[in-house]
């Protein structure tokens, strides 16, 4: 027989019951059995589910040294607004965990603050898992502000969209960007751009105060050629043309300069100003990912940056 939503919800509420229990109150399995009138099995089980839906949050409170140093360094070097910098995963080069903790807490705190505030925020995966780990919140008084639409040119979107799972945790308004990545000609995007829904958005945008957004590597494994967003031959132009890395879309080179042409004549999200007054704080890791991250940071198309320490060590090894 079938679980109703009723049953469902009595289950993540005895989840998050154990949970605390365990994690929190420091009981055994065997304690939490005995208190919740259930075998020691199913509190193991429901110990386990409080963790795999993220019922149970974990935070690191012990400042690693080497972690701090290298944010120094980095913030020394690209006179950084924000710089932290997570413990590196010796088993995993891809493994985002750390990071998108440490940028889930840097807006929760954006979030904490009593006086209202714009915050953008871009998408992909990154940002996704940043999302999955903000706290339950209530924040009527900000606003979340997409700076990039999730839609391709056949009307599919992005498994990846972020704005809707971020205002749903912390109950704030948002405001999507109804619009693809890219238009099929720059007279379209300018179209697009016109509307009036589309300019309230835009116009919010250019107020927020704090941008989170990922980075984008233009190379072999670009996840705007593997999302489907560009193809092959457009993906090769950028190449030749210089390109290293995007965010939210807009292509640039080493330098950290805006691609002229190609695809971004079509791009339709917001376009990173270099130097702009808010503070928009890069999530990003990895070595494929370097050559963006230099030539964001060479061109202060960021001013804020989230890594992790391998990668942090890779960019002060310049």
């Amino acid at each position: 027989m079938a679980r109703g939503p009723d049953s469902d919800a009595q289950r993540l509420d005895d989840a998050a019951r154990a949970g605390w229990l365990y994690y929190v109150a420091g009981n055994t399995q065997d304690q939490i059995a005995r208190k919740l009138g259930l075998s020691r099995q199913s509190a193991q089980r429901l110990v386990s589910l409080a963790l795999e839906r993220g019922l149970i949050k974990f935070r690191l409170d012990h400042p690693i040294a080497r972690c701090m140093e290298l944010a120094r360094s980095l913030t020394d070097r690209h006179g950084l607004a924000h710089c932290e910098v997570s413990p590196s995963d010796p088993a995993s080069r891809t493994a985002t965990l750390g990071i998108a903790q440490l940028a889930a807490e840097e807006m929760e705190r954006w979030l904490r603050r009593p006086d209202p505030c714009v915050i953008g925020i871009g998408t992909g995966r990154t940002m996704r898992a940043v999302a999955d780990r903000l706290p339950q919140m209530e924040c009527p008084q900000h606003k979340l502000v997409s700076l990039v639409g999730t839609a391709k040119l056949d009307g599919s979107t992005s498994f990846y969209d972020v704005i809707i799972r971020a205002s749903d945790t912390v109950r704030a308004p948002h405001y999507p960007l109804p619009l693809p990545v890219f238009a099929r000609s720059p007279a379209e995007r300018d179209a697009l751009l016109a509307l009036a829904s589309v300019r309230n958005v835009l116009e919010l945008a250019a107020k927020a105060e704090a941008a989170f957004v990922g980075i984008g590597p233009l190379g072999d494994d670009a996840p705007l050629l593997l999302d489907g967003f560009i193809d092959a031959s457009e993906h090769a132009a950028l190449r030749r043309a210089g390109a290293v890395g995007e965010v939210t879309g807009w292509a640039f080179d080493a330098s950290g300069t805006l691609i002229e042409g190609l695809t971004n004549d079509r791009v339709a999200s917001v376009r990173p100003v270099p130097g702009a007054g808010r503070r928009t704080i890069c999530v990003a890791m990895g070595e494929s990912r370097l050559p963006a991250l230099r030539a964001a940071l060479r061109g202060k198309l960021v001013n804020g940056l989230v890594t992790d320490e391998r990668t942090a060590e890779m960019l002060l090894g310049d």
